[in-house]
């Protein structure tokens, strides 16, 4: 994990959003977002626009994106401002946007590493994120969430070996269930 990852992860467990369920709008458990017609684990894509466009593209039917150019153009947009690699062969395109009604999620795995970040980072498990601009403290939510729950190298590990849809989403409610029990 990066230096800059880490220090985000840090200051979300700290927040308010993160440690006071009491005010979130978004279930703590990234399983809840998780519908496994959004995760492809064998995207052919080779480089990061690409693996960005092919793992978003199963958001395009998604009934709480109101327009899927817009929202695709705002990741797009947002990944050239600043890296969305978390290191660890893990990658969070991500965009807070008003082209969706409420926080959606698709995932995406590709066969081989793509390079992001002007070719000092790759990744292979993508997270695309977007959450309404008006709920910025679902959208840190979401973010610290997913950093946590990445940020063990064996799950990691059994996230990449995951053959189905299926298998991956029971491995994320295994690995968040861990986590909380021992929270």
């Amino acid at each position: 994990m990066s230096f800059s990852t880490h220090a985000l992860l840090i200051a979300l467990e700290r927040s308010h959003f993160i440690s006071n369920p009491s005010v979130t709008h978004m279930s703590a458990k990234i399983s809840d977002l998780i519908d496994p017609a959004r995760v492809a684990l064998h995207l052919p894509a080779t480089d990061a626009r690409s693996a960005i466009e092919q793992a978003a593209a199963l958001l395009e039917s998604h009934a709480d994106v109101k327009n899927f150019a817009g929202f695709l153009s705002d990741l797009h947009e947002r990944a050239a401002l600043d890296t969305v690699c978390l290191g660890n062969g893990l990658a969070l395109p991500h965009a807070r946007t008003p082209h969706v009604r409420k926080i959606v999620l698709a995932i995406g795995r590709t066969e081989q590493p793509v390079t992001f970040s002007g070719g000092t980072e790759s990744a292979r498990l993508l997270f695309v994120v977007g959450t309404p601009k008006s709920s910025p403290g679902d959208y840190l939510q979401v973010v610290g969430a997913l950093c946590r729950l990445m940020k063990n190298p064996h799950d990691r590990d059994v996230l990449m070996a995951a053959r189905t849809p299926r298998e991956f989403l029971d491995a994320v409610i295994t690995i968040e269930d861990r986590s909380l029990a021992t929270a």
